[in-house]
């Protein structure tokens, strides 16, 4: 789930392509369909191998059909176990559409409306704006186009605060553009959507989904919850970087379970033959085996563009967020697509002219799903195509060392920080909470949520420290940074700010508590 729509709207260099109308869809016969497969297959299996990518699998479905099931690689980095058609991943932001999916059945049933204020329907929901509360649609929850900085107070599904707090906490989310002016991916309005599927179902959002749509479908190895996923006898490891080295991450990590806390953003676990099922019924706009689920003009709602996310240039695509899907500009035909990341990523696509669909999950996040992903479109629609992977691997070397030498370098000679016990103390924040400042072991150390993420904080200049985590948190929008203590005249601190939180916004600012701030 995490600013990787960013990533993958920013690497997208094929050649621009605008649709045009066609008398005849374009397909393979099935001599070239399997001279395609075949080199697919080749082709992934290097460019697994080039980007350190442990193990994937990947299916694709051909009219209903999946014509292609493989698994790559191993479930655990360093293991033997190998990966399978029926091995277990967390499919993470591809769940989504699933909960727009769930939200088109309410409007079939006559629950609820597109154009429904969300007060009439969850009457607590609140935004920071009162206009823009007032006005909020049920289309607007999945449509990405809040106001709020992007993948805003993400870091409260790590912190371990429930889904009750977090839905709270958007009210203090101050907006950073116009109220449907701008694109901006947000996971914490997903589990607005999610009450509204509660309430109206009377299940909660990981029954209904079962109810509704798992079982419907006959997808029997897919679940929506932690347990389900380390209980399963045929289930991938997710993996982190530690420098150069890939590791697989260990099933008792204490912040597992923060994508199912995300649930109806991002909570899905699947395998490719489940996948598949559900790329068929999307391809056939709501239908299977004949029969219809969701009424097609429900479907083509969540199917249609509802935000601009990308004009297009000469190397880019244009590119509009859906519900729960995004609508990309692409020659011959557009590509509806989705990606996921927890610390496994996904990628889901498919061409609705030509019926034919791929879904690549694997156990590390990198972003070579995508690029087999449109390589795949590209080879059955007969175009011409680039070694993208190599290109993109090389630019990322490139990046890295751009990143590298653009680290700031600690002042020779830094201004002295004032005794370590001045800046303990509580501090608090109307999203995030409380946190706790304190000395342990000669360094400061901040303890944040119920979950007690720590963090070290080691002196960089004056009253600025440098950001180090303690808990292996992975993947998260706490990245290095610095934290700033601001401080009076006086010698008394008043606030800290944790740069990492506060991009295009101000909600990593913490203020001092009332009875630390009197010492």
């Amino acid at each position: 789930m995490k600013r990787m729509l960013v990533i993958l709207l920013a690497v997208f260099v094929l050649q621009a392509g605008i649709l045009f109308a066609q008398d005849k869809i374009v397909k393979p016969t099935d001599e070239e369909l399997k001279e395609i497969l075949a080199d697919f297959d080749l082709y992934a299996a290097k460019a697994m191998t080039d980007w350190k990518v442990p193990g994937m699998a990947i299916g694709i479905v051909d009219n209903g059909t999946l014509i292609f099931a493989k698994g790559f690689g191993v479930k655990r980095a360093g293991g033997k176990d190998p990966v399978t058609e029926n091995t277990i991943f967390q499919i993470g932001s591809t769940s989504k559409a699933f909960t727009a999916t769930l939200m088109a059945m309410l409007v079939d049933r006559g629950d609820v409306r597109w154009e429904d204020k969300v007060i009439d329907h969850v009457p607590d929901f609140m935004m920071h704006d009162p206009w823009v509360t007032r006005e909020y649609q049920v289309l607007d929850l999945l449509s990405q186009r809040s106001g709020m900085p992007g993948y805003a107070a993400d870091l409260l599904f790590f912190l371990g605060y429930d889904r009750p707090y977090i839905k709270q906490a958007i009210r203090h989310i101050e907006p950073v553009s116009s109220f449907r002016s701008k694109y901006a991916y947000q996971n914490v309005l997903w589990l607005v959507a999610g009450d509204i599927v509660a309430k109206y179902t009377g299940k909660t959002w990981e029954q209904a989904l079962k109810t509704h749509i798992f079982d419907p479908l006959g997808m029997s190895h897919s679940s929506a919850d932690k347990d389900s996923f380390l209980d399963a006898s045929d289930a991938s490891s997710l993996h982190a970087a530690d420098g150069e080295k890939i590791l697989a991450v260990p099933g008792n990590w204490e912040f597992l379970d923060w994508s199912y806390i995300a649930g109806p953003a991002g909570g899905i676990n699947s395998n490719i033959v489940d996948m598949a099922k559900w790329l068929t019924f999307q391809m056939n706009n709501g239908t299977i085996d004949g029969k219809p689920l969701v009424s097609a003009a429900n479907m083509k709602v969540v199917h249609s563009p509802k935000t601009v996310m990308n004009l297009g240039d000469e190397v880019h695509k244009n590119a509009f967020y859906c519900l729960g899907w995004i609508y990309m500009e692409h020659s011959p035909y557009p590509v509806l697509l989705h990606n996921g990341a927890t610390l496994m990523k996904t990628m889901i696509a498919y061409v609705p002219e030509q019926k034919i669909g791929i879904v690549i999950l694997s156990n590390y996040v990198t972003n070579l799903p995508e690029f087999l992903a449109l390589r795949f479109i590209d080879l059955y629609a007969g175009k011409p195509v680039k070694d993208i992977s190599a290109e993109a691997l090389a630019k990322l070397e490139k990046i890295k060392k751009q990143a590298k030498s653009a680290e700031p370098v600690k002042p020779k000679q830094p201004s002295a920080a004032m005794p370590l016990a001045k800046y303990a103390g509580d501090y608090s924040n109307d999203v995030y909470g409380k946190i706790n400042v304190h000395v342990a072991d000669g360094r400061l150390t901040v303890v944040m949520g119920p979950r007690h993420l720590r963090i070290a904080l080691d002196h960089w200049d004056k009253d600025t420290f440098a950001v180090n985590l303690i808990s292996p948190l992975y993947d998260s929008d706490l990245e290095p940074g610095f934290a700033v203590f601001q401080v009076d005249p006086q010698g008394t601190v008043k606030a800290v700010t944790i740069d990492s939180l506060n991009q295009d916004d101000n909600l990593g600012v913490f203020k001092r508590m009332e009875k630390d701030a009197a010492r």
